[in-house]
């Protein structure tokens, strides 16, 4: 073989890098790969709420070794394992590590909610001899993208005496579904004329429930009487109790291998999960004390900008480590100011359909590794942390050192629009923080597209962060 052009030469010292994960993988550790993804998609099918994940996450971290956190007990040993389960969606799984709380922790941060459909407080009625939910959608999405499509039905109804009815319905073979319909092209002019945005509208999200009436010809209303009856049946509940309830519809899906070469997993609810699952695992992966200590925390209400408080914009997070600092005789602020995060979320995969929104040069791809990115927001920077130089150095050198494939990502053209993470939440608690995730295709839709190798690298990188 003949020797490197000296233009050769310098391309491999200068120019930035990419490779394809097949080429970075050997066949070993690309089979390790397959073989983790294949616990990602039954655990994704499984768990298609934030409460539902919340809760294996919670069966899992106790089988792992993790007890609940005493915050009036003594100061943690190192290795001691430690969760906090907030309202039931969300959770903080924590690992002690060698190093004093002082000099700082680790923490990978991702969400586990998804856009979805709600039930709205009074949902149950009938018209033109069906009957309906009504709703209100919960997260950017595409209104029309849920529209005869199957949908299950998944939530809580809590009663006034205290207790509660958990509902997961549809995901089974043989369970009813439920769908949103839509018009037949042969009449849908007038809808076709809508903007985009507005082909179909919120108030048009009516999700069909039954068609049969009760069999009493006295009264009205009986296909709302006939499903209600139904409920109370199965369920003990009456109209009034949907008052208190959270009740979500999402795709009837099943998670699937994409492609001949079965290199990517369709499915719903990849945007957050696809990251938060690598980050749970990674920490469960933890087998002895850490350097420094490991937080994986695991959160809600991101897609509605993260309030409430089961958000990251609430303050559950900064007590923990206030708590874990003051077992030690420390000040959180202290401990949050040392502190280094990875915000694991997703980011939009170069899509070549639709090429016109991305700036290739900047955009990530499929199997090209876990996307690294610097700043979210929109337009001007808007609603991001914008993580420093240097700590982008610190995550580059630490994935390269550790053979994580990584790529850099922004979130398409910049005037193209945008979206934000919890970074800039956990920013404002003094921490170092820059998104860390998996390229995503067809993100907010009811069925998106993920690969193995990029999702495999995120566990990577996350174990990394962890142990290294």
């Amino acid at each position: 073989m003949s020797e490197k052009t000296e233009a050769q030469q310098l391309k491999e010292l200068l120019f930035n890098k990419k490779e394809n994960g097949v080429d970075f993988l050997s066949d070993e550790e690309l089979a390790v790969c397959d073989e983790f993804c294949e616990g990602y998609k039954q655990f994704l099918f499984e768990n298609k709420t934030e409460r539902e994940f919340a809760t294996s996450a919670l069966e899992l971290a106790i089988a792992n070794g993790f007890t609940k956190f005493d915050k009036f007990g003594d100061s943690l040993a190192a290795g001691s394992k430690v969760y906090s389960f907030n309202r039931g969606k969300a959770i903080i799984l924590c690992v002690k590590g060698k190093r004093s709380i002082a000099d700082g922790v680790r923490i990978a941060a991702a969400h586990i909610d998804s856009p979805r459909i709600d039930l709205k407080q009074c949902p149950v009625y009938e018209d033109g001899n069906l009957g309906f939910f009504k709703t209100h959608y919960y997260g950017g999405i595409k209104k029309y993208q849920w529209t005869a499509i199957p949908l299950s039905l998944h939530g809580r109804i809590c009663k006034n005496d205290g207790s509660f009815v958990d509902i997961k319905l549809g995901e089974e073979a043989g369970e009813p579904k439920f769908c949103i319909t839509d018009i037949l092209p042969h009449l849908g002019a007038e809808q076709m004329s809508r903007k985009a945005n507005e082909i179909v509208r919120g108030e048009e999200l009516n999700v069909v429930i039954g068609s049969r009436p009760f069999k009493d010809d006295k009264e009205s209303e009986r296909i709302k009487l006939n499903i209600l009856n139904l409920l109370y049946k199965k369920y003990g509940i009456v109209e009034r109790d949907f008052l208190s309830a959270e009740l979500e519809l999402v795709p009837a899906f099943t998670v699937d291998d994409i492609g001949f070469d079965r290199s990517l997993i369709g499915g719903y609810g990849h945007d957050d999960r696809v990251c938060s699952y690598p980050a749970m695992q990674a920490i469960f992966s933890i087998d002895e004390a850490p350097e420094y200590t490991a937080i994986t925390v695991l959160t809600d209400k991101e897609e509605i900008g993260s309030d409430g408080n089961t958000g990251l914009n609430s303050s559950y997070l900064k007590y923990f480590i206030e708590d874990l600092a003051r077992l030690e005789g420390f000040e959180g602020r202290d401990v949050l100011s040392n502190s280094k995060c990875l915000s694991a979320d997703v980011n939009a995969a170069f899509d070549p359909t639709w090429p016109t929104q991305f700036e290739k040069n900047n955009a990530s791809f499929i199997n090209e590794g876990v996307v690294v990115t610097k700043f979210t927001g929109s337009r001007g920077k808007s609603g991001t942390s914008d993580a420093s130089a240097e700590y982008v150095s610190f995550v580059k050198a630490m994935l390269e050192n550790n053979g994580v494939l990584w790529q850099s990502g922004e979130l398409g053209k910049v005037d193209a629009g945008g979206g934000g993470t919890v970074a800039m939440y956990i920013a404002n608690l003094d921490v170092d923080v820059i998104d860390v995730g998996v390229p995503v295709l067809s993100m907010h839709a009811p069925y998106e597209i993920v690969s193995k190798i990029d999702t495999y690298m995120a566990y990577k990188a996350f174990t990394t962060f962890f142990t290294k």
